[in-house]
């Protein structure tokens, strides 16, 4: 899964870029306005923690921007603690949720799934496929009860694969989303990463459809 930040407080914005990474998330950073209306519009994510406070352009413009253009991207809105205006323009620009500064990681990276979750149809906060089971709250998967351990890619790998279940993922589809842009990104490797889970997982648990991707059955 992968996050644009767009924060222009340099600590905060790696204090953000840490503790997505941790988390098992691909990150992408924007310090001004400008630069994450341009990675918004051309680069595919799953969620954006958006700033209204950015330089060059305004976080609400750059909100509007997204929305005008169909952009449909879950998008958290970080706010200024008593600037309840603020809140309220940004939930009718567009924003899905908000948090207040200062605030706590660990409320950021909550709201973050409960958005991804909605957007991929999720009500539970594990995602139970047969045996396999992903716990986004702790970058964990377990398979028939025991604990698998996984790389970082693989993690993004399973986790894209199994919001999405029940789909057809194509491989570059796959790549866009489990590498941030300044990874040198290489779409073979992602067979790789699908080999070592079949591995680990079973060798059935993640489908090939020929030409056209990868596939993990939606079984609960």
């Amino acid at each position: 899964m992968r996050i644009l930040i767009a924060e222009d407080e340099p600590i905060l914005a790696r204090q953000l870029e840490s503790a997505l990474t941790d988390a098992g998330y691909a990150v992408d950073c924007a310090s001004d306005g400008e630069r994450a209306d341009f990675l918004g519009a051309t680069e595919p994510y799953d969620a954006i923690v958006l700033d209204l406070g950015l330089p060059k352009a305004d976080g609400l413009t750059v909100l509007r921007r997204w929305r005008d253009a169909g952009l449909s991207v879950p998008v958290l809105v970080l706010t200024a603690r008593d600037s309840w205006h603020e809140k309220v323009r940004g939930i009718d620009s567009g924003a899905d949720d908000y948090v207040a500064k200062p605030f706590q990681m660990e409320e950021v990276l909550a709201r973050l799934r409960g958005l991804i979750r909605r957007a991929s149809g999720q009500v539970s906060p594990e995602i139970r496929c047969g045996a396999v089971v992903l716990d986004p709250r702790n970058a964990r998967v377990t398979h028939d009860g025991a604990v698998v351990k996984l790389t970082g890619h693989e993690f993004r790998v399973l986790s894209y694969l199994m919001h999405h279940r029940g789909r057809v993922v194509s491989q570059n589809e796959l790549t866009e989303h489990i590498y941030a842009q300044d990874f040198d990104r290489d779409s073979n490797t992602v067979e790789v990463f699908i080999a070592r889970l079949r591995r680990k997982l079973g060798a059935t648990f993640i489908e090939t459809v020929r030409g056209l991707g990868y596939r993990i059955e939606d079984a609960r």
